[in-house]
């Protein structure tokens, strides 16, 4: 045991003994609501020391090397506590409530359940029974273990899935990598979610890199130093108020998965390949397995790919025996894809699978090291019709059809003007239909029914919402 996680363990039995003594758990990250479908959903929750992060904690120290030990970057005397933007946990219990909106009677409610200090003080409601195509209320309560009084609320909402039969009007959003320091609205987190609220999605999709584990300040080498890269994201105003009230589904990638380009055998500092898949399933509303599939009416159907628990080294050489997805994962989609009857269907994937990247990029289907399985995945996907991919991993808004068999991808971008890149990518490429270098910002699906005629409009916005490029693709 490293000295983060003894100083972590003796501050979770100080906690429990003050706990014991009437302590006030607070919800300073709000809730996560994931997992939807016409009839369920995950809420994530976690009680936190105090009712906001600490704004007033000290930097961690720089470092020369991603390899330096947690304990070398913490100015002397300092535990995370004292750190910038920490939110500790803390023991007690969560009580959840929600209601139809149209029926704001006499709501279901839970027991109250107490929090898991082994799971970061989280705990993760899963309800059913819950109506079709309906908008839900919800409310998250606190109190102290055996406790009588509520020491805090947090008032949240959304929309379930519409029955497959029925032909609505779909809306989801989509974003790619963000990070802490490139965060664009100060003490707020990143404006880029107040925007979206504005526009209010049905859901929300984040494609991956929500957080960096291998990026300084501090470089995450322990595991509660990546707990606290989530905290600090996820109890930003900006991030809390979009969570409360919209479903979202999580995509992972390699940064908030363990570091970049990592695959099964990799470490990072402390963590190994296995904890740090735990560690996201912790962190967001959990999913029974990383690759998954939702319907949101008759018109729309999603598939959220997995693309690093499974993947073969990127220097391997190429060849049949070389891949991202997984022998298990590609006969999951062929099947799903040729059972579903939506009109439109959308792969959902953290690299691209079109492109194009970068010349030096290694790790994705739209790069040479994985090029024949690339090529497969593209002709089986090419052939399938009103289907499109949103990608993530690029930095840039971009738009591409491949040359040989059709498939258009629409790529998600960075979530602020500050992450977003590009250069590097050549703006001459035949598969590019459209690209927008050094602009973030998020990425909309609608899927529209007018007199029977289903549409799908792909959008761009802004960081602040605005729309500048789209593309409407009819069934």
């Amino acid at each position: 045991m490293n000295a983060i996680d003894i100083e972590f363990t003796a501050a979770t039995s100080a906690v429990d003994q003050r706990a014991r003594r009437g302590a006030t758990p607070y919800q300073a990250m709000g809730i996560r609501i994931g997992e939807v479908t016409a009839d369920s959903a995950q809420i994530w929750t976690r009680l936190t020391r105090a009712a906001e992060a600490n704004a007033d904690g000290v930097r961690f120290l720089g470092a020369n090397t991603k390899a330096v030990s947690a304990e070398a970057q913490f100015p002397e005397g300092k535990v995370l506590a004292d750190m910038e933007r920490s939110v500790p946990g803390e023991v007690g219990e969560i009580k959840l409530s929600y209601w139809p909106v149209d029926e704001p009677g006499e709501p279901t409610q839970t027991l109250w359940m107490p929090v898991d200090p082994g799971a970061d003080f989280t705990y993760q409601f899963t309800i059913d029974g819950l109506r079709p195509g309906t908008k839900y209320a919800l409310r998250t309560e606190s109190r102290a273990l055996g406790g009588e009084t509520v020491t805090s609320t947090v008032e949240g909402g959304f929309r379930t899935a519409p029955p497959a039969s029925a032909a609505s009007t779909v809306k989801f959003f989509v974003v790619g990598c963000q990070a802490y320091a490139s965060r664009d609205a100060g003490s707020d987190g990143h404006q880029v979610y107040r925007a979206m609220l504005e526009q209010d999605p049905d859901f929300f999709v984040h494609t991956g890199d929500a957080v960096y584990y291998d990026v300084s300040f501090p470089y995450a080498t322990s595991l509660e130093l990546m707990r606290h890269k989530w905290h600090r994201m996820y109890s930003f105003p900006n991030q809390r108020a979009f969570h409360n009230r919209v479903a979202s589904y999580f995509v992972k990638d390699d940064h908030d998965g363990l570091k970049n380009n990592f695959y099964r055998g990799i470490t990072y500092g402390t963590v190994s390949f296995d904890e740090g898949l735990a560690l996201h399933r912790e962190q967001v509303p959990a999913y029974a397995l990383p690759y998954r599939t939702f319907r949101w009416g008759r018109h729309l159907q999603i598939w959220l790919m997995e693309g690093r628990d499974f993947r073969s080294p990127y220097d391997k050489p190429d060849g049949p025996d070389k891949t991202i997805w997984g022998e298990r994962q590609l006969a999951w989609l062929r099947r799903t894809l040729v059972a579903s009857d939506a009109t439109f269907r959308v792969i959902v994937t953290p690299t691209p699978i079109v492109g194009p990247d970068r010349p030096t990029k290694r790790d994705n289907h739209a790069c040479v090291n994985f090029a024949y399985e690339g090529n497969l995945v593209r002709e089986f996907l090419g052939g399938q019709e009103n289907l499109f991919v949103v990608s993530g991993d690029l930095h840039h808004h971009y738009a591409s059809e491949d040359q040989r068999t059709g498939l258009r991808e629409y790529g998600s971008g960075a979530a602020s003007d500050a992450h977003a890149g590009g250069k590097r990518i050549d703006p001459n490429h035949p598969d590019l239909r459209f690209i927008q270098t050094g602009r973030g910002g998020f990425l909309s699906v609608t899927i529209e029914d007018e007199e029977g005629q289903a549409t799908a409009v792909i959008r761009f916005h802004t960081t602040d919402g605005t729309v500048y490029w789209e593309d409407a693709l009819g069934a």
